[in-house]
């Protein structure tokens, strides 16, 4: 049996990895437990993102690591996961600045922009010197974007933006946004200079959640684009949907090192703790509770393997990236909850990591769909009648 210690392997899971899988992960582990982790405490407490280690995520690799070209190392989309399962096990927040930056901001200017814009941002958005931020969700939106308010004029010789955009992390810091919004032929993405004018950043304070993620909320008025700020492979709400599939695959491994986390911390803890005069871990109802959650680890990391492989071999559907998704994340949510409690009075400190998790997971069971429009979209699937509705 290998040991489960800096995280759980009960079924061999790193052994179905590829040498070079593997090493990815560990490098990003390394680095983010000798400079980033120590950091984090501090930032959930200051509501900081750490961003001095952006510049060396993008020398690692791991910004925008999934595509292909542009100075971007293409990896396989396990090779993707595991990075998002090594970000996520440090803080969702770092995993959601590593999603957003790839997968939602990336990942449609590689998918569907054009060669200047792919040439222009690509290489610095992955090598981290500069920040992107994706503006779909409304205030009045939700579950429901096809509801967006924001509007893109055609003026012959140029684009008019008016509207606004909640909820969208690294909104503060970004240098460029991929903004979506209404035109007289649908719903359009834009690649859009955040320096222009007639653009406010308002910076969402007071998150009991994601506290070491920067949350924004966008403001434009009248804001002057020029017609090639269209990405013009978009073609209406599936194009950005198509993003957000690619986000919710990188939560589903993400999640995993949340899990682990607090697993381990958990395990650990309990070793050591004396109560009645013997260790914590010698309790039925305590062992009962880590074979429960091992169970539920072990189950939630095949299932992220066989969705990452599907997806390498191009035969996966976006209904079994929602069904990772909302199973992942309902899981480590309990596997943090569950973890919190098993630690007592401790649980609540700074120090420990689970409640910090389980905090966080709060946001990602709701951001890029939330667990019950998941459900939705699996029984869509299932019954061939959408009941969004």
């Amino acid at each position: 049996m290998p040991q489960i210690i800096p995280s759980l392997d009960f079924f061999d899971f790193e052994r179905m990895l590829t040498p070079e899988q593997r090493l990815g992960a560990e490098t990003l582990r390394d680095f983010l437990k000798r400079s980033v982790e120590p950091r984090i405490p501090g930032c959930f407490e200051a509501e900081e993102f750490p961003i001095e280690c952006v510049p060396e995520l993008g020398k690692l690799g791991i910004l925008g690591a999934h595509l292909q070209g542009y100075g971007l190392p293409g990896l396989d989309p396990i090779a993707y996961g595991l990075l998002m399962r090594e970000l996520e096990r440090c803080d969702s927040g770092l995993r959601s600045f590593g999603s957003v930056q790839g997968s939602l901001v990336m990942y449609p200017i590689h998918a569907f922009g054009s060669e200047a814009q792919k040439e222009e941002w690509l290489p610095k958005l992955g090598k981290g010197e500069a920040i992107g931020c994706f503006g779909l969700t409304e205030a009045d939106g939700g579950s429901d974007p096809s509801a967006m308010k924001t509007r893109a004029e055609d003026k012959g010789d140029h684009w008019l933006l008016n509207g606004s955009k909640m909820w969208i992390t690294s909104g503060s810091l970004a240098q460029v946004g991929v903004i979506w919004a209404k035109t007289s032929d649908g719903i359009r993405g834009f690649v859009v200079p955040m320096d222009q004018k007639g653009i406010e950043k308002r910076r969402m304070k007071g998150k009991m959640s994601l506290r070491a993620s920067v949350t924004s909320e966008l403001y434009f008025t009248d804001v002057k684009l020029p017609k090639d700020a269209l990405l013009p492979g978009t073609e209406g709400l599936k194009s950005a949907l198509a993003c957000l599939s690619e986000a919710r695959y990188g939560i589903a491994w993400g999640v995993l090192g949340a899990a682990e986390s607090c697993f381990s911390e958990a395990l650990a803890y309990v070793k050591d703790r004396i109560l009645f005069n013997k260790p914590l871990a010698s309790f039925q109802l305590v062992q009962k509770k880590l074979a429960t959650m091992a169970t539920e680890i072990t189950q939630a990391q095949l299932l992220a393997w066989r969705l990452g492989s599907l997806k390498g071999e191009k035969h996966h559907h976006f209904a079994q990236v929602s069904m990772a998704k909302q199973a992942n994340v309902a899981m480590a949510l309990r596997t943090a909850r569950e973890c919190r409690d098993i630690l007592g009075a401790n649980g609540i400190m700074l120090e420990y990591k689970s409640m910090r998790h389980m905090c966080n997971l709060e946001s990602v069971s709701t951001y890029e769909g939330t667990s019950d429009i998941h459900s939705l979209i699996v029984g869509a699937y299932l019954t061939g009648i959408p009941a969004f509705s």
